[in-house]
């Protein structure tokens, strides 16, 4: 349920942004909010959490807001919505922290194709543009060499980041912003590098959720905000068993879809 867009909190609290989950919701992306919500409440630090669907104000006060991926429509609809609003633009200018992913990802670059391959503009947060490539879609296990994070706090080591994707078109980063690593199985952004980074915003093609799947990247967001000395540590064994099995299953392509023969023939 859509809450009313405005926080009365504490100045302790951490204010997390879902936005949009009603236009860019698919692969479970909205479970990246209960990652950073839990990885804060298993910490005793407060954490408030607030849902904007499609057509409510956006908060500009927040910490950290995220955006999920969707199809094309939805995809064009939303990039509508924020520029309209601009409330993610002037969060962002006073510093807020925010994840995007696939969609999310492409409407905060500054182009990227519609579903008739139209060149649409986006909202020009991170520096890149997604271009539709005659290719098969990228769809399967996504796994990248370590990844790396430049907080305001430093360098944050995160490992090898693992997911899956499912997109069409291919995202090339602009000269002012960062990759997070190497595309070691997969695709990514279609040019061996996977994520876009331009100042407090990161992108990435990862689905999974991308949070649950590498708990390191969720705490390196969360440190932007709260600073390392409130990071203690987590027991994440039981995560940690199963980002080794997926690691090991992508990289001897167990998890790999099986492609028809128009796709062969296009790789060929």
């Amino acid at each position: 349920m859509t809450q009313t867009p405005n926080f009365t909190r504490t100045d302790s609290a951490v204010r997390i942004v879902s936005l949009y989950p009603d236009l860019l919701g698919t692969y479970g992306d909205g479970g990246n909010a209960l990652v950073l919500s839990r990885r804060l409440e298993w910490r005793g630090i407060a954490v408030e959490h607030i849902t904007v669907d499609a057509g409510a104000p956006i908060p500009d006060s927040a910490d950290l807001y995220l955006v999920g991926g969707g199809e094309d429509g939805p995809q064009v609809q939303a990039t509508r919505e924020l520029d309209r609003s601009q409330g993610l633009h002037r969060a962002v200018d006073k510093g807020a922290v925010v994840l995007a992913i696939c969609a999310g990802m492409q409407i905060l670059g500054h182009r990227f194709p519609d579903a008739t391959g139209a060149t649409r503009d986006g909202l020009g947060l991170l520096d890149c543009e997604t271009v539709r490539v005659d290719r098969p879609r990228a769809v399967g296990e996504l796994l990248t060499t370590d990844a790396k994070l430049t907080t305001r706090h430093g360098l944050v080591e995160l490992g090898p980041l693992t997911g899956f994707e499912n997109h069409a078109g291919r995202t090339v980063p602009g000269p002012t912003s960062l990759s997070l690593a190497s595309v070691e199985v997969g695709e990514g952004n279609g040019d061996g590098s996977e994520g876009v980074i331009t100042g407090t915003v990161v992108g990435t093609y990862l689905h999974g959720p991308a949070l649950a799947r590498n708990p390191r990247l969720a705490d390196a967001l969360l440190e932007w905000i709260v600073g390392p000395n409130a990071m203690t540590p987590l027991n994440d064994t039981d995560v940690n068993e199963l980002r080794s099995e997926r690691i090991h299953a992508a990289r001897d392509h167990e998890l790999a879809p099986r492609r028809s023969w128009r796709d062969v023939l296009k790789r060929s």
